[in-house]
């Protein structure tokens, strides 16, 4: 596994100015400082997206797109200022291939409702044994109702996918490659870019679920050649219940309205209706016009900093974490890959991964334990589930040291 221990932030990384701009962190839990290692769950907001909602609701807030007051305008540009934020975010090369979703589950649950629908008995869909649920269980559900296959890419030891298995497991009937960025229980970054290649050069199209890699790595769709890719603003400190389907133009026009109503609308009769234009006719209803203010505002965020730092403060943390818990007796780390982002799972002889979490909740560090929403992964190692902590740029060596000292006491309490 490679630690990259000599990685260094750039200089001008300041964690304890960043730290300043997120309020949540200053606080005692239990008594203790709060240690929040569960990012992988959601990020915290800065004070920035904070007040980019609140403003929104204090001044601008009305429905957007077919109002002709002030109002309605201004919600209006701020809705559509955040997809072009978006799409310069992740270098689309238009606003029409921006769709705002609930999050990664939905953008993934609208791609199955509707590129599914020219799916048919003895189609495959090829995903990976380390996806996340959201990523299995849409497909599964096609699968039901098309006649559909699921095939599965296997993981080695370390929480690589086999890339050989991949290239014999795509065939003729292959129709979609639905694989992860990054995993969410293992931290293992997916080499994407030549998975997408591998894939294209057999006429097949991939999505990539990028909750998980959005956050902690500069993201090209354009570079990666993906036809969809799927993210939420709540993994990249933006608000809850905002997300983004990215798509190909080309793609996204052959999809059917996913659901009706709303700005998906052009005209409607008894006698029939009229869809609207990309990136509309796959928004039904009124939308998370806050959220996506808190979206571009988070986006807006993370730029300033920078994502080249964010990946190096946190790659040097993940080092300090991974080398801390390997001196720990009775501890194996779960998920080795050569290339991965700020997860450390784990487990402890003799400790069930929700008593550890427990603990270290009582001493004021903030973890997640259990499946994490990727039981096959935990089914492949053997495992009820792990304790895991995940890192972001927000965090320091001194809460990591606060979550091994409370897991040495966890060690000796159950010793």
């Amino acid at each position: 596994m490679n630690m990259r221990a000599n990685t260094r932030p750039a200089a001008g990384f300041d964690v304890e100015a960043i730290r300043r701009d997120f309020p949540i962190l200053h606080q005692q839990i239990n008594g203790y400082p709060l240690a929040y290692l569960d990012s992988a769950a959601s990020t915290q907001h800065p004070v920035q997206v904070i007040d980019a909602i609140s403003r929104y609701y204090r001044h601008d807030h009305a429905n957007v797109h077919r109002g002709v007051h002030t109002l309605s305008h201004r919600a209006t540009d701020i809705y559509e200022n955040a997809r072009e934020t978006v799409r310069t975010f992740i270098n689309a090369r238009s606003t029409r291939e921006i769709v705002f979703t609930r999050g990664t589950t939905e953008a993934i649950n609208l791609v199955a409702a509707t590129f599914g629908q020219r799916l048919s008995a003895g189609d495959e869909i090829l995903i990976s044994e380390m996806e996340h649920h959201s990523n299995i269980v849409p497909w599964q559900m096609l699968c039901e109702r098309s006649g559909t296959s699921l095939r599965v890419v296997p993981i080695n030891d370390q929480g690589e996918l086999l890339l050989d298995e991949l290239e014999k497991l795509m065939g003729q009937r292959t129709r979609l490659v639905a694989i992860t960025h990054v995993s969410n229980a293992l931290g293992s970054v997916n080499p994407v870019r030549q998975i997408v290649a591998s894939a294209h050069a057999r006429g097949i199209p991939v999505l990539v679920d990028g909750a998980q890699a959005i956050a902690h790595q500069s993201t090209d769709v354009q570079s990666l050649d993906c036809d969809f890719y799927a993210f939420s603003g709540h993994k990249m400190c933006g608000p809850t219940g905002i997300g983004v389907l990215y798509g190909r133009e080309a793609l996204l026009e052959t999809l059917p309205p996913w659901q009706g109503g709303g700005d998906m609308i052009l005209t409607v009769s008894f006698s029939g209706t009229t869809y609207n234009d990309l990136p509309y006719r796959l928004e039904a209803g009124t939308p998370h016009i806050a959220g996506a203010a808190g979206l571009a505002a988070a986006i807006d965020y993370l730029q300033q900093i920078g994502m080249e730092n964010i990946a190096s403060h946190e790659a040097e943390l993940l080092a300090y974490a991974s080398n801390a818990l390997s001196e720990l007796p009775g501890l194996q780390l779960i998920g080795t890959a050569e290339h991965k982002t700020g997860v450390a799972s784990f487990n402890i002889d003799g400790i069930h991964p929700h008593d550890i979490g427990t603990v270290l909740d009582q001493h004021g560090v903030a973890i997640r334990a259990g499946h994490h929403c990727a039981m096959p992964v935990m089914e492949r190692y053997g495992i009820p589930g792990t304790a895991r902590a995940s890192l972001a740029f927000y965090n320091t060596r001194t809460e990591i040291d606060q979550m091994i000292e409370a897991l040495r006491l966890a060690i000796r309490m159950f010793a």
